[in-house]
């Protein structure tokens, strides 16, 4: 069978989604956000377990519907298996293993980072193999060869903390609610990138950090405050610009560089940190400067979605990689 309708879903952190792939395609995506965090200042994984649970049934029952789709017609079952919060995981993972099991239908485990890249696939046009993969989130920072849809290779990552991580703790730092990655996005629209100069850390390879640009930023702050309490709130878009454009330019650097290294213009940029607006159109004027050919995801398959996961079960279909109904979370 060359086009099986495939259930996925994903539960790695905090947000339930399920997608339905049929005909070739993901014919539907749906998310549900977790609000109770925001409270909290960051993700507190017993109770992103707990909301999964409440989640997971009507999520799913809603992708089906928007897909027209019964779930007797579900040829295959997929889930998120790694990486992600133990608990999250377990009720994705428990799920999609109860329905398979009950429909007697395969079941495909899929890696969340993987899936990611994947996202790039999902719409035309997309990449030509082989090319590279700036994955960005709250959790990792990786640049990725990909030499075929299935075989993936880190050859560069970060060594402390994430792209994602940098924006939050960023945001923290001036105040604003979580989460504030989005947030710093916003307003730094609004201010000069240029106002203020931030360090970009020196590392030889293509391996990333972002403590020290945290800890730059915390010492400005620090500073700027002890002579004028005010000074966040009077200049708050200017720096935001200029976090951001220290951040982007820390990553966009070493994707050049990868593609200097390895002679790849086909270039992709996924996962949540992707969504970013300074990075896209900062990205989008360094391919016109360096000849890149380059992808993008659309906003709904940036961020954790099950469409990717769909995507990525299906390339593993069509080479035969079930897994077993004893599958188990954190198993890759």
């Amino acid at each position: 069978m060359q086009n099986p309708t495939i259930l996925a879903i994903e539960s790695s952190c905090d947000d339930t989604s399920a997608a339905v792939f049929k005909n070739g395609k993901v014919a539907s995506n749906f998310i549900c956000n977790q609000k109770i965090h925001e409270q909290y200042g960051g993700v507190v994984p017993e109770l992103a377990s707990r909301d999964h649970l409440k989640n997971i049934v009507p999520v799913v029952e809603e992708a089906l519907k928007q897909s027209n789709t019964k779930l007797e017609h579900v040829d295959v079952f997929a889930c998120t298996v790694a990486p992600g919060l133990i608990g999250s995981l377990m009720v994705g993972v428990c799920y999609a293993k109860g329905l398979a099991m009950a429909m007697n239908k395969p079941l495909i485990g899929v890696n969340h980072m993987q899936a990611h890249v994947l996202a790039n696939f999902i719409d035309e046009p997309t990449p030509k193999f082989p090319c590279l993969c700036l994955t960005v989130s709250g959790g990792h920072t990786q640049i990725v060869l990909i030499k075929n849809f299935l075989e993936q290779e880190v050859i560069g990552e970060t060594l402390d903390d994430a792209a994602g991580e940098a924006f939050d703790k960023t945001a923290k730092m001036l105040g604003l609610p979580y989460p504030g990655g989005p947030l710093v996005d916003k307003y730094a629209q609004l201010g000069n990138p240029k106002t203020y100069d931030f360090p970009e850390p020196k590392i030889a390879d293509l391996n990333f950090s972002f403590s020290g640009l945290k800890t730059s930023v915390l010492y400005f702050l620090q500073k700027q405050k002890l002579a004028n309490p005010n000074f966040v709130e009077e200049n708050l878009n200017d720096i935001c610009a200029s976090v951001q454009q220290r951040i982007v330019s820390i990553l966009l650097n070493k994707l050049n560089k990868a593609s200097i290294q390895t002679g790849i213009r086909e270039i992709c940029i996924a996962g949540g940190v992707s969504a970013n607006s300074g990075l896209r159109q900062m990205a989008a004027d360094f391919a016109k400067q360096k000849n890149w050919n380059l992808y993008i995801p659309k906003f709904e398959y940036c961020t954790d979605n099950a469409g990717m996961i769909a995507i990525t079960a299906y390339q593993k279909y069509l080479k035969n990689e079930f897994d077993d109904l004893d599958l188990s979370p954190m198993a890759r």
